[in-house]
Protein backbone atom coordinates (compact mmCIF):
# COMPACT_ATOMS: atom_id res chain seq x y z
CA UNK A 1 0.00 0.00 0.00
CA UNK A 2 1.34 3.46 -0.88
CA UNK A 3 1.98 6.09 1.79
CA UNK A 4 -0.86 8.29 0.57
CA UNK A 5 -3.38 5.42 0.53
CA UNK A 6 -2.19 4.35 3.98
CA UNK A 7 -2.67 7.88 5.32
CA UNK A 8 -6.16 8.27 3.89
CA UNK A 9 -7.29 4.96 5.32
CA UNK A 10 -5.70 5.59 8.72
CA UNK A 11 -8.49 8.14 9.22
CA UNK A 12 -11.23 5.99 10.70
CA UNK A 13 -14.88 5.71 9.77
CA UNK A 14 -17.05 6.42 12.82
CA UNK A 15 -18.10 2.98 14.16
CA UNK A 16 -21.36 4.27 15.66
CA UNK A 17 -22.82 6.06 12.64
CA UNK A 18 -20.61 5.19 9.67
CA UNK A 19 -19.67 8.87 9.20
CA UNK A 20 -16.82 9.08 6.70
CA UNK A 21 -15.44 12.19 8.45
CA UNK A 22 -14.21 12.08 12.04
CA UNK A 23 -16.95 13.49 14.31
CA UNK A 24 -16.33 16.57 16.44
CA UNK A 25 -16.87 15.44 20.03
CA UNK A 26 -17.69 18.88 21.40
CA UNK A 27 -18.09 17.88 25.02
CA UNK A 28 -16.34 18.80 28.25
CA UNK A 29 -17.03 15.58 30.13
CA UNK A 30 -18.16 11.97 29.67
CA UNK A 31 -20.76 10.00 31.64
CA UNK A 32 -19.25 7.14 33.64
CA UNK A 33 -20.83 3.72 34.26
CA UNK A 34 -19.48 3.75 37.81
CA UNK A 35 -16.78 5.72 39.64
CA UNK A 36 -13.64 5.26 37.57
CA UNK A 37 -15.42 3.01 35.06
CA UNK A 38 -15.83 4.68 31.68
CA UNK A 39 -15.57 4.13 27.96
CA UNK A 40 -11.96 5.35 27.80
CA UNK A 41 -12.76 9.01 28.40
CA UNK A 42 -13.58 10.90 31.57
CA UNK A 43 -12.75 14.60 31.05
CA UNK A 44 -11.96 16.33 27.76
CA UNK A 45 -8.74 17.96 28.97
CA UNK A 46 -7.33 14.51 29.64
CA UNK A 47 -8.58 12.98 26.41
CA UNK A 48 -11.07 13.55 23.64
CA UNK A 49 -11.93 11.20 20.75
CA UNK A 50 -11.42 13.82 18.03
CA UNK A 51 -8.08 14.94 19.42
CA UNK A 52 -7.01 11.35 20.02
CA UNK A 53 -7.68 10.51 16.37
CA UNK A 54 -5.58 13.47 15.19
CA UNK A 55 -2.76 12.39 17.49
CA UNK A 56 -2.78 8.81 16.24
CA UNK A 57 -2.73 9.94 12.59
CA UNK A 58 0.26 12.25 13.16
CA UNK A 59 2.15 9.64 15.19
CA UNK A 60 1.71 7.29 12.26
CA UNK A 61 2.90 9.90 9.76
CA UNK A 62 6.11 10.44 11.74
CA UNK A 63 6.63 6.78 12.63
CA UNK A 64 6.39 7.57 16.35
CA UNK A 65 5.02 5.64 19.30
CA UNK A 66 2.75 8.47 20.46
CA UNK A 67 1.75 12.06 19.72
CA UNK A 68 0.22 14.81 21.83
CA UNK A 69 -1.63 17.74 20.28
CA UNK A 70 -1.46 21.20 21.84
CA UNK A 71 -3.15 24.57 21.48
CA UNK A 72 -0.13 26.01 19.62
CA UNK A 73 3.34 25.14 18.42
CA UNK A 74 4.82 27.06 21.34
CA UNK A 75 2.73 25.04 23.79
CA UNK A 76 4.22 21.92 22.22
CA UNK A 77 7.75 23.32 22.63
CA UNK A 78 6.94 24.24 26.23
CA UNK A 79 5.94 20.64 27.00
CA UNK A 80 9.28 19.34 25.73
CA UNK A 81 11.26 21.82 27.84
CA UNK A 82 9.31 20.65 30.89
CA UNK A 83 11.17 17.34 30.57
CA UNK A 84 14.20 19.24 31.92
CA UNK A 85 15.04 20.57 35.37
CA UNK A 86 17.04 23.42 36.89
CA UNK A 87 20.72 23.09 36.03
CA UNK A 88 20.12 21.29 32.75
CA UNK A 89 21.43 22.76 29.51
CA UNK A 90 20.23 22.89 25.90
CA UNK A 91 22.29 23.10 22.73
CA UNK A 92 20.02 24.89 20.25
CA UNK A 93 20.22 25.99 16.64
CA UNK A 94 21.36 29.62 16.37
CA UNK A 95 18.99 30.42 13.50
CA UNK A 96 16.03 29.68 15.76
CA UNK A 97 12.36 30.63 15.53
CA UNK A 98 11.87 33.86 17.48
CA UNK A 99 9.08 32.47 19.62
CA UNK A 100 11.25 29.55 20.74
CA UNK A 101 14.09 31.95 21.58
CA UNK A 102 11.71 34.09 23.63
CA UNK A 103 10.43 31.03 25.51
CA UNK A 104 13.95 29.76 26.23
CA UNK A 105 15.38 33.16 27.18
CA UNK A 106 12.52 34.96 28.92
CA UNK A 107 10.82 32.00 30.62
CA UNK A 108 13.14 29.05 31.20
CA UNK A 109 16.51 30.71 31.77
CA UNK A 110 15.19 32.23 35.00
CA UNK A 111 14.37 28.70 36.17
CA UNK A 112 18.00 27.68 35.75
CA UNK A 113 17.93 26.10 32.27
CA UNK A 114 20.84 27.39 30.19
CA UNK A 115 20.83 27.48 26.39
CA UNK A 116 23.89 27.46 24.11
CA UNK A 117 23.18 28.61 20.55
CA UNK A 118 25.35 27.16 17.79
CA UNK A 119 25.31 26.70 14.03
CA UNK A 120 23.93 23.17 14.00
CA UNK A 121 24.71 22.79 10.29
CA UNK A 122 28.29 22.40 11.61
CA UNK A 123 28.16 19.01 13.35
CA UNK A 124 31.52 19.62 15.00
CA UNK A 125 30.19 22.84 16.56
CA UNK A 126 27.35 20.82 18.11
CA UNK A 127 29.80 18.30 19.53
CA UNK A 128 32.00 21.04 21.01
CA UNK A 129 29.01 22.77 22.64
CA UNK A 130 28.04 19.68 24.65
CA UNK A 131 28.74 19.91 28.39
CA UNK A 132 28.18 17.40 31.22
CA UNK A 133 24.89 19.21 31.91
CA UNK A 134 23.52 19.03 28.35
CA UNK A 135 20.22 17.19 28.35
CA UNK A 136 18.66 18.33 25.08
CA UNK A 137 19.78 19.19 21.55
CA UNK A 138 17.25 21.36 19.72
CA UNK A 139 17.26 21.37 15.92
CA UNK A 140 15.26 23.10 13.25
CA UNK A 141 16.12 21.69 9.84
CA UNK A 142 15.56 23.46 7.54
CA UNK A 143 15.95 26.45 9.87
CA UNK A 144 13.72 29.47 10.02
CA UNK A 145 14.38 31.65 8.06
CA UNK A 146 17.82 30.96 6.48
CA UNK A 147 17.05 27.30 5.70
CA UNK A 148 20.27 25.79 7.02
CA UNK A 149 20.37 21.99 6.95
CA UNK A 150 21.62 19.95 9.91
CA UNK A 151 22.71 16.32 9.76
CA UNK A 152 20.04 14.66 11.91
CA UNK A 153 21.64 11.19 11.90
CA UNK A 154 25.10 12.49 12.86
CA UNK A 155 23.73 14.74 15.60
CA UNK A 156 21.58 11.90 16.93
CA UNK A 157 24.77 9.89 17.44
CA UNK A 158 26.26 12.81 19.39
CA UNK A 159 23.09 13.01 21.50
CA UNK A 160 23.13 9.32 22.34
CA UNK A 161 26.84 9.36 23.20
CA UNK A 162 26.19 12.35 25.47
CA UNK A 163 23.11 10.82 27.14
CA UNK A 164 20.81 13.62 26.00
CA UNK A 165 17.64 13.89 23.95
CA UNK A 166 17.43 15.12 20.37
CA UNK A 167 14.32 17.10 19.40
CA UNK A 168 13.78 18.15 15.79
CA UNK A 169 11.34 20.84 14.71
CA UNK A 170 10.03 19.28 11.48
CA UNK A 171 7.55 22.04 10.66
CA UNK A 172 9.23 23.28 7.47
CA UNK A 173 9.81 19.84 5.94
CA UNK A 174 6.67 18.06 7.18
CA UNK A 175 6.59 14.26 7.61
CA UNK A 176 5.98 13.94 3.87
CA UNK A 177 9.54 15.06 3.14
CA UNK A 178 11.52 14.18 6.27
CA UNK A 179 11.38 11.54 9.02
CA UNK A 180 13.59 12.68 11.94
CA UNK A 181 12.65 9.76 14.21
CA UNK A 182 13.88 7.28 11.58
CA UNK A 183 17.15 9.26 11.49
CA UNK A 184 17.66 8.92 15.24
CA UNK A 185 15.73 11.78 16.85
CA UNK A 186 13.84 11.16 20.09
CA UNK A 187 11.17 13.81 19.68
CA UNK A 188 9.63 15.71 16.77
CA UNK A 189 7.86 19.05 17.07
CA UNK A 190 5.37 20.56 14.65
CA UNK A 191 3.67 23.86 14.48
CA UNK A 192 0.63 22.11 13.02
CA UNK A 193 -0.69 25.58 12.21
CA UNK A 194 1.54 25.36 9.14
CA UNK A 195 1.70 22.50 6.62
CA UNK A 196 -0.18 19.88 8.65
CA UNK A 197 -3.25 22.12 8.89
CA UNK A 198 -2.45 23.77 5.61
CA UNK A 199 -5.32 26.24 5.29
CA UNK A 200 -4.33 29.10 7.65
CA UNK A 201 -7.45 28.51 9.76
CA UNK A 202 -6.19 27.00 13.02
CA UNK A 203 -3.43 27.28 15.63
CA UNK A 204 -2.01 23.94 16.77
CA UNK A 205 1.14 22.18 17.90
CA UNK A 206 2.18 18.54 18.12
CA UNK A 207 4.91 16.57 19.88
CA UNK A 208 5.65 13.11 18.48
CA UNK A 209 7.65 10.75 20.70
CA UNK A 210 9.81 7.88 19.53
CA UNK A 211 9.14 5.70 22.58
CA UNK A 212 6.02 4.99 24.64
CA UNK A 213 7.83 6.22 27.78
CA UNK A 214 8.59 9.63 26.30
CA UNK A 215 5.05 9.74 24.94
CA UNK A 216 3.66 9.17 28.44
CA UNK A 217 5.83 11.95 29.88
CA UNK A 218 4.68 14.45 27.25
CA UNK A 219 1.07 13.32 27.71
CA UNK A 220 1.43 13.97 31.46
CA UNK A 221 2.43 17.60 30.83
CA UNK A 222 -0.32 17.98 28.23
CA UNK A 223 -2.90 17.00 30.86
CA UNK A 224 -1.24 18.63 33.88
CA UNK A 225 -0.69 21.99 32.20
CA UNK A 226 -3.82 21.93 30.07
CA UNK A 227 -2.74 23.54 26.77
CA UNK A 228 -4.80 21.08 24.74
CA UNK A 229 -6.03 21.27 21.16
CA UNK A 230 -9.79 21.79 21.00
CA UNK A 231 -12.11 19.22 19.35
CA UNK A 232 -13.00 21.58 16.50
CA UNK A 233 -9.36 22.45 15.76
CA UNK A 234 -8.52 18.75 15.97
CA UNK A 235 -11.16 18.16 13.29
CA UNK A 236 -9.68 20.93 11.11
CA UNK A 237 -6.22 19.43 11.56
CA UNK A 238 -7.42 16.00 10.42
CA UNK A 239 -9.16 17.63 7.44
CA UNK A 240 -5.92 19.38 6.48
CA UNK A 241 -3.78 16.25 6.78
CA UNK A 242 -6.03 14.44 4.29
CA UNK A 243 -4.51 16.50 1.45
CA UNK A 244 -1.01 16.97 2.93
CA UNK A 245 0.87 14.86 0.37
CA UNK A 246 -0.78 16.55 -2.60
CA UNK A 247 -0.22 20.04 -1.23
CA UNK A 248 3.43 19.43 -0.37
CA UNK A 249 4.08 18.10 -3.87
CA UNK A 250 2.81 21.35 -5.40
CA UNK A 251 4.50 23.63 -2.83
CA UNK A 252 7.86 22.01 -3.61
CA UNK A 253 7.47 22.12 -7.40
CA UNK A 254 6.55 25.81 -7.46
CA UNK A 255 9.19 26.80 -4.88
CA UNK A 256 11.91 25.30 -7.06
CA UNK A 257 10.80 27.44 -10.01
CA UNK A 258 10.72 30.62 -7.93
CA UNK A 259 14.08 29.93 -6.25
CA UNK A 260 15.77 29.47 -9.62
CA UNK A 261 14.23 32.74 -10.83
CA UNK A 262 15.36 34.65 -7.72
CA UNK A 263 18.90 33.30 -7.95
CA UNK A 264 19.29 34.98 -11.36
CA UNK A 265 17.61 38.28 -10.44
CA UNK A 266 19.94 41.33 -10.46
CA UNK A 267 18.36 42.86 -7.33
CA UNK A 268 18.90 39.70 -5.24
CA UNK A 269 22.08 39.17 -3.28
CA UNK A 270 21.59 35.64 -1.93
CA UNK A 271 18.88 32.97 -2.14
CA UNK A 272 18.36 30.44 0.65
CA UNK A 273 16.67 27.32 -0.73
CA UNK A 274 17.98 23.77 -0.23
CA UNK A 275 16.81 22.76 -3.71
CA UNK A 276 19.46 24.96 -5.33
CA UNK A 277 22.84 23.26 -5.98
CA UNK A 278 24.45 26.48 -4.70
CA UNK A 279 22.96 25.94 -1.23
CA UNK A 280 25.65 24.59 1.14
CA UNK A 281 23.21 22.00 2.51
CA UNK A 282 21.90 20.83 -0.86
CA UNK A 283 23.59 17.40 -0.88
CA UNK A 284 22.62 16.67 2.73
CA UNK A 285 19.03 17.79 2.18
CA UNK A 286 18.83 15.53 -0.84
CA UNK A 287 20.14 12.65 1.27
CA UNK A 288 17.88 12.97 4.33
CA UNK A 289 14.74 14.42 2.73
CA UNK A 290 12.40 13.54 -0.13
CA UNK A 291 12.11 17.15 -1.28
CA UNK A 292 13.22 20.68 -0.48
CA UNK A 293 10.09 22.33 0.90
CA UNK A 294 7.95 25.32 0.06
CA UNK A 295 9.87 28.07 1.90
CA UNK A 296 12.38 30.38 0.20
CA UNK A 297 14.32 33.21 1.78
CA UNK A 298 16.42 35.80 -0.01
CA UNK A 299 18.34 38.99 0.66
CA UNK A 300 18.49 42.11 -1.46
CA UNK A 301 21.66 43.73 -2.72
CA UNK A 302 20.40 46.91 -1.10
CA UNK A 303 20.76 45.47 2.41
CA UNK A 304 18.42 47.57 4.52
CA UNK A 305 14.94 47.38 5.98
CA UNK A 306 13.69 50.19 3.72
CA UNK A 307 14.30 48.15 0.56
CA UNK A 308 12.78 45.02 2.11
CA UNK A 309 9.71 46.96 3.27
CA UNK A 310 9.22 48.42 -0.20
CA UNK A 311 9.24 44.92 -1.65
CA UNK A 312 6.97 43.17 0.88
CA UNK A 313 4.34 45.91 0.77
CA UNK A 314 3.93 45.80 -3.02
CA UNK A 315 3.16 42.17 -3.80
CA UNK A 316 -0.32 41.16 -4.98
CA UNK A 317 -0.61 37.41 -4.50
CA UNK A 318 2.02 37.07 -1.78
CA UNK A 319 0.20 38.42 1.29
CA UNK A 320 2.25 40.11 4.02
CA UNK A 321 1.53 38.06 7.13
CA UNK A 322 3.02 35.98 9.90
CA UNK A 323 2.92 32.18 9.47
CA UNK A 324 3.51 29.90 6.50
CA UNK A 325 2.48 26.60 4.94
CA UNK A 326 -1.00 27.56 3.77
CA UNK A 327 -2.62 27.30 0.36
CA UNK A 328 -2.22 31.06 -0.20
CA UNK A 329 1.28 32.43 -0.68
CA UNK A 330 2.61 34.60 2.15
CA UNK A 331 5.72 36.67 2.67
CA UNK A 332 7.30 38.25 5.72
CA UNK A 333 10.20 40.42 6.86
CA UNK A 334 11.70 38.32 9.69
CA UNK A 335 13.81 41.11 11.20
CA UNK A 336 10.67 43.10 12.07
CA UNK A 337 8.16 40.27 12.30
CA UNK A 338 8.85 36.62 13.26
CA UNK A 339 12.36 37.25 14.65
CA UNK A 340 11.88 40.68 16.18
CA UNK A 341 12.17 39.23 19.71
CA UNK A 342 15.76 38.14 19.02
CA UNK A 343 18.38 40.85 19.75
CA UNK A 344 19.67 42.48 16.56
CA UNK A 345 23.26 41.31 17.03
CA UNK A 346 22.21 37.69 17.55
CA UNK A 347 19.77 37.89 14.67
CA UNK A 348 22.37 39.22 12.24
CA UNK A 349 25.03 36.76 13.44
CA UNK A 350 22.62 33.94 12.55
CA UNK A 351 22.20 35.35 9.04
CA UNK A 352 18.90 37.20 9.47
CA UNK A 353 19.87 40.49 7.84
CA UNK A 354 17.69 43.57 7.56
CA UNK A 355 16.90 42.88 3.90
CA UNK A 356 16.04 39.20 4.31
CA UNK A 357 12.58 38.30 3.00
CA UNK A 358 10.87 34.94 3.56
CA UNK A 359 8.41 33.51 1.08
CA UNK A 360 5.88 30.78 1.84
CA UNK A 361 4.97 29.46 -1.59
CA UNK A 362 1.30 28.56 -1.87
CA UNK A 363 -0.72 26.64 -4.42
CA UNK A 364 -1.19 29.39 -7.00
CA UNK A 365 0.12 28.91 -10.55
CA UNK A 366 3.89 29.40 -10.70
CA UNK A 367 3.67 31.93 -13.56
CA UNK A 368 1.32 34.15 -11.57
CA UNK A 369 3.68 34.15 -8.59
CA UNK A 370 6.67 34.89 -10.83
CA UNK A 371 4.85 37.87 -12.30
CA UNK A 372 4.00 39.07 -8.80
CA UNK A 373 7.64 38.98 -7.70
CA UNK A 374 8.74 40.70 -10.90
CA UNK A 375 6.41 43.65 -10.43
CA UNK A 376 7.33 43.94 -6.71
CA UNK A 377 11.00 44.38 -7.60
CA UNK A 378 10.04 47.52 -9.54
CA UNK A 379 9.01 49.16 -6.26
CA UNK A 380 12.49 49.01 -4.72
CA UNK A 381 13.97 52.41 -3.78
CA UNK A 382 15.51 54.32 -6.68
CA UNK A 383 19.09 53.75 -5.46
CA UNK A 384 18.57 49.98 -5.38
CA UNK A 385 17.09 49.98 -8.88
CA UNK A 386 19.96 52.05 -10.21
CA UNK A 387 22.49 49.55 -8.82
CA UNK A 388 20.80 46.63 -10.56
CA UNK A 389 20.14 48.36 -13.84
CA UNK A 390 16.41 47.70 -13.54
CA UNK A 391 14.09 50.36 -14.98
CA UNK A 392 12.78 52.81 -12.39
Amino acid sequence: MSTITSLIHSIPVDPQTGAIAVPIYQTSTFVQDAPGVNKGYDYARSNNPTRETAEKIIAGLEGGAAASAFASGLAAIDAVIKLLKAGDEIVAVDDIYGGAFRLFHKVYEKFGIKVHYVDTSDTQAVFQAITPNTRLIWLETPTNPTLKISDIAAISRIAKASNCLLCVDNTFASPVLQQPLALGADLVIHSATKYLGGHSDLIAGVVVSKTPQLGEEIKFYQNACGAILSPFDSFLLIRGIETLHLRIRQHVATAQVLAEYLEQHPAVDKVFYPGLPSHPGHALAKQQSKGFGGIISFTLKEDNAEAATAFVTHTRYFKLAESLGGIKSLLSHPATMTHKSIPAEKRKAAGVSDSLIRLSVGLEEANDLLADLEQAFKHLPQAALAETGLPA
